[in-house]
């Protein structure tokens, strides 16, 4: 699998990192899965706030590339990792969907960046492009309708779209239960190191380690 960045969209300063992870049980839920997890949430907790979150050089970073970049109004449309946040940060448990998806919540909230899962048998080919979106495309969200997609940034193989950077991911390519092999994509924006984006990366391949999950090769930064 390798993921690369239309020239088109390299300029607009996206980057991601990402990472392969196979051999996974999504079917059971290890003591020290649910340990990790509520340790990320007591450290958001404990270091954030809710009033303060908005100015948080990361979601400033993220709500800027809404606005300037992609026209959406970040107040309305928030960045993912920002609405799992603002969740957390009014005393609400974070959402639990099963254990691969649990795990990059946790990941995204404790390093305030979006993640993108995708079960590797539900994509059609290799290559992964960044790349603008095409007239005509239809995309199907998680619990969505199908839309048309207007001049957007899509992740994309073979004309299936698994994501809408960089807060939408496809019911296509969606984790269940019976997903086994993962690809993971940290999505980066200007005003984020690419560092962060890779510990993100590494730390997610740490959790998904409980589930019994092994890495392919070492996270890849573009």
């Amino acid at each position: 699998m390798s993921l690369s960045i239309v020239n088109e969209v390299k300029g607009l300063g996206v980057s991601v990192a990402y990472d392969v992870i196979t051999g996974i049980d999504n079917t059971k839920y290890p003591a020290e899965l649910e340990d990790e997890i509520n340790r990320a949430v007591a450290e958001v907790r404990q270091t954030l706030s809710l009033d303060a979150l908005k100015d948080h050089p990361i979601i400033r970073a993220y709500r800027d590339f809404y606005w300037r970049v992609l026209g959406i109004d970040p107040t309305k449309q928030r960045p993912a990792q920002e609405a799992l946040l603002r969740r957390v940060l009014r005393g609400e448990p974070l959402p639990r969907i099963n254990p691969v998806v649990d795990a990059g919540n946790a990941a995204s909230i404790k390093f305030v960046v979006p993640i993108g899962l995708y079960d590797l048998a539900k994509i059609r080919g290799g290559q992964l492009r960044l790349r603008p979106s095409r007239r005509g495309e239809v995309f199907h969200p998680i619990g969505g309708s199908p839309y048309e997609l207007n001049n957007q940034i899509v992740l994309a193989s073979d004309g299936q779209i698994l994501h809408v950077y960089p807060y939408r991911d496809s019911v296509e390519t969606k984790i269940d239960p019976s997903t086994k092999d993962v690809l993971v994509v940290v999505a980066g924006v200007p005003g984020v190191e690419g560092r962060r984006l890779v510990e993100t990366a590494y730390y997610l391949r740490r959790l998904l380690s409980m589930l019994g999950g092994r890495a392919v090769d070492e996270v890849k930064l573009v």
